[in-house]
Order: C-alpha cells, then structure tokens, then sequence
C-alpha cells in the first residue's frame, strides 16, 4: 500500500493509463489509509468510500474498452468542504450548513471530474475559511501529522493534513490570507496560490463579489509535487463565465522557463515579526543554491513591508463584516465560532476610500520592486506549525503570506528544511503577476535540490 500512496498524482496518472495499476486499487489504497490515519488527524470529515470504489470499478472498465475521460481517469482526490460537491455535504464549516447539500460542483470541482478524478471525500476548513487555523463547531480542529498538539495551519488544513500522510494525492484550497500557503508550510507540501483572476471561485463558500477585498480570494491545487501542481493548476484554470473577475491569461509551461535569466530577491524578515532563526537561515540557504543557476540572487526587501499585516487586516473590518453577516444569514447560521462580524470596526465611507487608496498605493510601489526581479524568496511564516490556541498571540506572524493577497500575485510553496522539533520549514517563491510558470519552475528547482515532501515519521 505504502509504494501506491506515495506517488505523486502524475505517477499515478502513468501507472493507471499502462493499466500498472487499476483504479480500484488506487483508491483503495488511499481509504485505507484514511482509515489509519484520520481518527488521529481529523482531517477528512465526509467519506464517500463505496461511491468512490464503484466509480473507480467503472474508470478500469473503461480503460479496459479503450475509453479515457482525461488526465486524471481514475485518480482519487479530496476537495477542501469549502467547495460544492453535488450530492456530499458541504458546510464550509458553518453550523447552519451542517446538513447542506449541493446540487452541482462548484466550477473547479467539476473540470477535474471531467478530467476523471474521483471524488472520496472532503477536508476540514474553520468556519468559512476564515481563520488560519483549522478548527470549526460541526467538526473540531484538524491536526497537524508531525506534532498533534499542533495545527496543520488553515483554512487547508485538513487537505494539507491529509495529502502529506498519504491519504489523498491532492486536494484544492483557498487562499484568502496564506490558507494554501501556510498549511504547505505547516504539513511539509507543495501548493500554490495562482495569480488574483485565474482560477473561477463559483461555488466556494467565500464565492466571487467579496467588494473590496475580492482580489485576496483565490483558489488553487495542494499537492505532494510541485510537478503535481502544473498538472492540476492546468486544469482548474481558465474563464467559467460566472466569476466576473476571471482572466482569459495563457499559461506559459514551466518547463520553458530559463532558470539562468532569472533574477531573484530573498528577505529573511519583513519588519512585522522575525522569524526563527531556521527558517532565516532556510531561505538564505535556497537563495545560495539558485546562485549558480540564475543571473542574479540578491538580498533585497520591498519598502513598506512592515505595512503589510494593518492594510490587509484594515481593509477585512472595514465594511463591519457586511459580506461575511450576509454569508452567515444565507447560510442560516446563528451560532458562530468567533466574532465574524466586526460590526463594530466599521469605518466612514471617507476613511474606507482612504484605505483602498493605500493599497493601491502599496501594489504599485511592489510593482515598481519587480522591474528589477523575476522572482522574491521569503519565508511562509515567521515560525514552524504553531501550538493549538495560540494564533492570536502569533497573529503578526501571518503577514509574510498576506502581502501577496494584497498584490494578487502568484506564491508557490515547496518544503526545503526541517527545524530542531523536526517540523517542515518552506520557502515562499513569488512571481510576477502571471507567471505562475516562473514561480513553478523555481519551486521544482528548490524541491529536487533540498528534498521537497517527506514521509512522515
């Protein structure tokens, strides 16, 4: 079992098509594995096992006349439960979805199916996403496979949780402040957060039209690989004609991407919060190893970094919660796990037009850093999987990830060290708006240099 659980999405799409391995076995393998490992993680909280074994037995019988529906026939996947999946239930981590069922996939749901991928169940998220660690009233906190006393991060959590133990290949997250990121981080995996406007977020609990802070939302693939996440981000891409902010942008192939014309920036500490001295010293071993493959690696910090953490938290209050009270009230919830509201940090519409002035401001000056450079280094976090119930007091921490929701841009995470407790440490890699392509190809350069995913001890 452990052989097929292991490999990567890519593999596994050879192995199924060479007709190596069959579908039932594939999935198989996987729900056995969730099985083992869930009741300590609390990671997957729907299972559809029958449903996903009969319709592995139809993709083999399929395979066996010659039919292929595309390039995942026959794989399995977890989807984040902030996504629609018609027929399972998906809360979003709300008590007043605790039984809501959908009638149809949200839109990256559907173009894997279409690509073949089976559905086995979903993964724990906080209460509509909006928390950096996992934990919600329907399902409880989801935990970190390295560390139980730990969080796997969020809102991915419990996708991360379960891609790295090697019960899921992969699953799709969202990312509204690091909530791809930092669970990749946390877990010792590979995700990426794609550019503001490439991937359609109709039918996410937290959907398109969130006003002023929309361009923060994103939504894009966890995966053990970074080969995995050019696979998936190919497929979930692209205009739905729903999600008006959505981009007909080609998508270059990483594989075309000349490592040695690249220019890079790393910094090590943003001005917010220092991070521990491993994850310093991680990043400034990734800038050395890409010194000899690329133009230039030069230690460089954008200005107002250190602005970072109160324009993006500023801007999320600033209406009093009126997009998240309206979530909660089409949701029927009356019972939540925190204050979503922020009815009472609402500001005049004066003082709002000067808050979206400043980040504006903010994403020109940042654009203004990158004529000089192809990529940023940086760290995920300021420090390693954190402590259950301890967010708030490492809050600052968080804004290494939530520069790049003010940008838009695309951030790819890879794992490249381990800290003393022995916990995964990754590095940030940050492209140009668009160029997801670069940020991919510098990632799978850091994954085949330092390791990338390991087993979990």
């Amino acid at each position: 079992m452990s052989e097929i659980i292991y490999r990567s999405v890519v593999q596994l799409a050879k192995a199924i098509q060479a007709k190596e391995l069959s579908s039932v076995e594939v999935v198989q393998a996987h729900l056995n594995r969730i099985e083992e490992v869930n009741p300590k993680l609390n990671a997957v909280v729907q299972l559809r096992a029958d449903a996903a074994l009969e319709e592995a037995r139809l993709a083999d019988e399929a395979l066996a006349r010659g039919e292929s529906k595309g390039l995942l026939h026959g794989i399995p996947m977890t989807i984040k439960d902030s996504l629609d999946t018609a027929g399972v239930i998906t809360t979003g981590g709300t008590l007043g979805r605790k039984a809501f069922v959908p009638e149809k996939d949200a839109t990256v749901v559907k173009r894997l199916k279409n690509e073949g991928a089976i559905l086995m169940g979903k993964t724990n998220t906080p209460e509509l996403t909006t928390s950096l660690e996992t934990n919600n009233l329907i399902y409880g906190r989801t935990n970190n496979p390295y560390d139980l006393t730990r969080t796997s991060g969020g809102s991915s959590g419990g996708a991360a949780a379960i891609i790295t133990t090697g019960g899921s290949p992969f699953d799709i997250g969202s990312d509204y402040g690091g909530s791809i990121r930092l669970p990749a981080h946390f877990c010792g995996i590979a995700g990426i957060k794609p550019t503001s406007g490439r991937v359609p977020r109709t039918g996410h609990i937290m959907p398109y039209a969130l006003g002023a802070t929309d361009a923060y939302q994103t939504i894009g693939p966890l995966a053990r690989t970074v080969d995995d996440l050019t696979l998936l981000l190919g497929i979930i891409a692209g205009p739905d004609w729903q999600d008006p902010t959505i981009v007909p942008m080609p998508r270059a192939n990483p594989d075309a991407v000349d490592l040695s014309t690249l220019r890079v920036a790393f910094y090590t500490d943003n001005g917010t919060t220092t991070p521990t001295a491993e994850i310093m010293q991680t990043v400034k071993d990734v800038a050395k190893s890409l010194e000899r493959h690329t133009a230039v690696v030069e230690e460089n910090r954008p200005a107002r970094l250190e602005e970072t953490w109160d324009l993006w938290t500023s801007l999320n209050v600033a209406d009093g919660g009126y997009g998240t009270l309206e979530i909660l009230e089409k949701a029927g919830t009356t019972q939540t796990s925190r204050n979503l509201g922020n009815a009472d940090k609402e500001v005049t519409g004066r003082e709002f037009g000067k808050r979206l002035r400043e980040m504006d401001l903010f994403r020109s000056q940042m654009l203004g850093f990158m004529v000089n450079y192809d990529v940023i280094i940086c760290p995920v976090n300021a420090h390693v999987a954190i402590k259950h119930d301890t967010l708030y007091q490492n809050f600052p921490a968080f804004s290494y990830a939530s520069t790049y929701n003010l940008t838009g841009w695309p951030a790819a995470v890879v794992r490249a060290g381990t800290s003393p407790e022995g916990l995964p440490i990754g590095v940030q890699i940050v492209a140009n708006p668009w160029r997801e392509d670069v940020a991919l190809k510098v990632a799978k350069f850091i994954e085949t240099t330092f390791g990338g995913w390991q087993k979990v001890p």
